[in-house]
């Protein structure tokens, strides 16, 4: 067997047969099994969090999470903060303009050289009231699909061991997509159903700000999905689908799974936008709110148009296209059962400090933090990164259609209450929320 038929066969073996949403004659030990405790809320207290980081430098996802912690949601030492606490750091990494080290010395943060001893803070118990996962910037090798192999699972095994070991489980958030394999994504979040601990994961886009502030209607039928964005397949397509599968994933019915995923680029992506009304007609008004179109002719400012092609099982079809040349921002418009309009938006990022985005990210953290209870699915962010990966693996395939088994399992309902924010910033670039 050929290494890419071989990897291709791997990545749709079940790593256990809890796969989501589909049923197994295999069943896991669940938390209550091998005698862990249950998750409990201290009120009383800030929370304690851990944070596990591949690397802390300037402008990195470390900074602008974890800085939102120590100096404030405007990181400018001043309030408002969140209301729990960095007590531990790990990062992986060190780089040259490292940040970790100055700032845990600045705040009186130790900085632990293991991830276990960071969950225990160097203890025999699990010391911590929740733990941020934030594997993303680093040195790390790209494989054949070109996708950033950052170490999320692995470091997620190592949180998770911890659990086993001393029978208890705190709140997990895991930053961008859970993995860069469907494969060991969809285990992380069988994980967490295993050790039942509240889990959160995924981009800023579906919770920054909108223009407008809407949100597709909860449990009307949707029949076409539109996103655009710019910047690499791997890195911002992932925050494209995210952004995506937060809007459609309020349809009637709820997520019933993606039964195909394809990817063309270049001559094929124009073709399909050209030769397809419903593509061309929401391409259209989605990018008519974007604020940073630039003016010209589209085919020449583009210069490797992008778009990944999904299908629901519900019938949904969507198109998530990278144009960059053209935009760089993230627009959507959707069709609506029963509006003569589509339902479009911009979701808007703050392109310097303090990333206001980010900070809308924390306060819906904090929310899983301070409850208990994620905000929004988990089962988002692993059907996002699952699209993600077959549509990588469609283009190093010669673009073909691939049907998807493993996605069309996925099933959930999310709750009908929006989480992204209505209000930016004002002239200082400070949160006004």
């Amino acid at each position: 067997m050929k290494r890419r038929n071989l990897l291709k066969y791997l990545s749709v073996l079940p790593l256990s047969g809890a796969v989501i949403g589909a049923e197994s004659t295999f069943k896991p030990l669940m938390a209550e099994e091998l005698g862990f405790l249950p998750h409990q809320q201290n009120t009383n207290q800030p929370r304690r969090i851990a944070a596990i980081l591949t690397e802390y430098r300037p402008n990195s996802h470390a900074d602008v999470i974890v800085g939102k912690y120590l100096e404030g949601y405007n990181q400018d030492q001043m309030a408002p903060y969140p209301e729990s606490k960095i007590v531990s750091i790990f990062t992986e990494q060190v780089p040259e303009n490292d940040m970790s080290r100055p700032m845990a010395k600045k705040y009186n943060i130790p900085i632990f050289r293991t991830v276990a001893d960071a969950l225990t803070l160097g203890g025999d118990s699990l010391a911590v009231d929740a733990v941020l996962l934030i594997g993303e910037h680093g040195v790390y090798p790209m494989n054949d699909k070109e996708q950033k192999q950052y170490p999320r699972f692995e470091m997620y095994l190592k949180i998770t061991d911890v659990f086993r070991q001393y029978k208890k489980s705190v709140p997990v958030f895991n930053d961008k997509h859970l993995s860069y394999s469907w494969r060991q994504a969809k285990r992380m979040v069988e994980i967490s159903k295993e050790l039942k601990f509240p889990m959160l994961a995924g981009s800023t886009i579906p919770v920054s700000w909108r223009i407008p502030a809407v949100d597709t209607p909860f449990g009307k039928a949707q029949k076409y999905a539109v996103g655009i964005s710019f910047s690499g397949l791997d890195i911002y397509g992932f925050h494209l689908l995210d952004g995506l599968q937060a809007i459609v994933e309020r349809r009637k019915g709820g997520e019933t799974g993606v039964k195909s995923v394809q990817c063309l680029e270049g001559t094929e992506c124009w073709n399909y936008l050209d030769q397809n009304e419903w593509v061309k007609r929401l391409f259209d008004q989605a990018i008519s709110h974007s604020e940073t179109r630039v003016a010209g002719n589209l085919r020449e400012l583009v210069k490797k148009p992008a778009v990944f092609i999904i299908d629901y099982n519900d019938g949904l079809k969507a198109a998530a296209f990278l144009m960059t040349g053209l935009v760089q921002d993230f627009t959507y418009a959707v069709d609506v059962e029963g509006q003569q309009e589509p339902f479009s938006t911009l979701m808007k990022l703050q392109a310097g400090k303090p990333h206001y985005h980010f900070g809308c990210l924390v306060k819906n953290i904090e929310i899983m933090f301070n409850t208990g209870k994620s905000p929004y699915p988990v089962e988002r962010t692993m059907l996002s990164s699952g699209i993600l990966d077959f549509a990588l693996e469609s283009r190093i395939l010669g673009y073909q259609k691939l049907e998807t088994p493993e996605l069309s399992r996925v099933r959930y309902q999310c709750s009908p209450e929006s989480y992204f924010f209505t209000k930016g910033w004002d002239s200082n670039g400070k949160r006004i929320d």
